[in-house]
């Protein structure tokens, strides 16, 4: 039943986007471990951390794409469940560090040595173990998220007063990090990791592995979801978002419909920022910050709300514009990014993905051609 549920969404498209992300994920070790250096077709460790970097980053769309797209949530607040998932992986990464961080406490992490803690927090206790950390990743994000959604949901907030509310949410969170005495580093946050699960988390092989876990996180976040919205589950969920008090006259509790999509989205979430940590080496209190959360509405739209391959495409897309034009273009790329989302808005209500079907439709067809009367002129 469960092999039937998950090849519910495996249509066409989903084949293309898994059979480029398998693709990827052999072709990407071969060039990075299989060629040498001064090979053109050799990839550095820093591309690889890159390309995963923007891999995570799809992840994190995806989810929103899902709460978004469709049920109709415009969360402003999806940084906080993706920095939550890498502040647990952070906490293992800086439990493995032991006696060999600068100053050489097996149990306390540097920073608290500096601020001359004098034991660990109870909430820092499990995490010098793998399962533990990764089971927070996911249980962390979807509390917050079950908590907040179970009384906003329940309270009739919608529209762009959720929205502000999950901006306030992830703002919150931000202000709190920062504190030194929370004990998750301040302002510096967590980095100068080691190891993870005993390998050298700067070795090359280490880089590709964690490249490959993104690539397979992907794609399993993806025909999650694809199930999920081919499902009858999703045909309620659409309905949700286009008329929530119709389902509800028709008996429906929308609330849990809703809170089951939000909470599931932010566990992918929390995977994704889990991911991320290992392979960018810092997790500090910035990424709360509610700009990284606009950026990823922005990702989705411009790749296409409600496809799920257009939030993926879009994520890809807009980072690597980023890393470029930043480079390039430091004091333009935000006038840049706010210039594409306004264009998007203006012109490709559906994104990248609806730009073809969009074409069609201002295109007559041959076929509609062809048939017309010899000397007839079109409309």
């Amino acid at each position: 039943m469960l092999t039937r549920f998950l090849l519910l969404g495996l249509d066409k498209k989903a084949g293309v986007l898994l059979a480029v992300l398998a693709l990827l994920a052999v072709a990407v070790p071969v060039m990075a471990l299989g060629t040498a250096p001064d090979s053109p077709w050799h990839l550095s460790t820093h591309s690889v951390a890159l390309m995963g970097k923007y891999l995570c980053f799809a992840l994190l769309a995806l989810a929103l794409d899902l709460v978004w797209g469709y049920v109709g949530i415009l969360s402003l607040g999806h940084a906080a469940f993706f920095t939550l998932g890498g502040y647990a992986m952070g906490m293992y990464l800086m439990r493995q560090i032991g006696p060999r961080g600068v100053y050489g406490n097996p149990i306390l992490p540097d920073f608290m040595v500096f601020l001359n803690w004098k034991e660990l927090p109870w909430y820092w206790h499990g995490f010098d173990q793998f399962w533990f950390a990764a089971v927070m990743v996911m249980l962390v994000p979807g509390a917050l998220a079950f908590a907040f959604g179970w009384f906003a949901f329940r309270s009739r907030v919608t529209g762009v007063y959720l929205s502000i509310i999950t901006q306030a949410l992830t703002f919150a969170l931000m202000l709190a990090f920062f504190r030194n005495d929370m004990g998750f580093g301040g302002n510096n946050g967590l980095t100068d990791f080691k190891e993870i699960l005993g390998f050298d988390i700067q070795a090359p092989a280490t880089r590709v592995g964690l490249f490959v876990a993104t690539v397979v996180a992907l794609a399993i976040g993806y025909i999650l979801a694809s199930s999920i919205v081919a499902s009858k589950l999703g045909k309620v969920l659409v309905a949700v978002r286009d008329a929530e008090s119709r389902v509800r006259f028709l008996g429906y509790e929308t609330e849990r419909y809703k809170l089951f999509a939000w909470t599931l989205s932010a566990c992918m979430a929390g995977v994704a920022g889990a991911l991320y940590v290992p392979q960018v080496g810092i997790i500090n209190p910035s990424e709360f910050s509610p700009a990284s959360s606009i950026e990823a509405v922005i990702w989705v739209a411009v790749g296409g709300r409600g496809t799920l391959a257009g939030a993926i495409i879009g994520a890809v897309l807009v980072n690597f514009g980023k890393s470029y034009f930043t480079a390039a273009l430091p004091e333009l790329w935000l006038f840049a990014l706010g210039g594409l989302f306004v264009l998007v808005t203006l012109f490709l209500p559906k994104g990248i993905l609806g730009l073809a079907a969009q074409l069609r439709q201002r295109l007559p067809s041959r076929g509609a051609v062809a048939a017309k009367p010899a000397g007839q002129k079109g409309v």
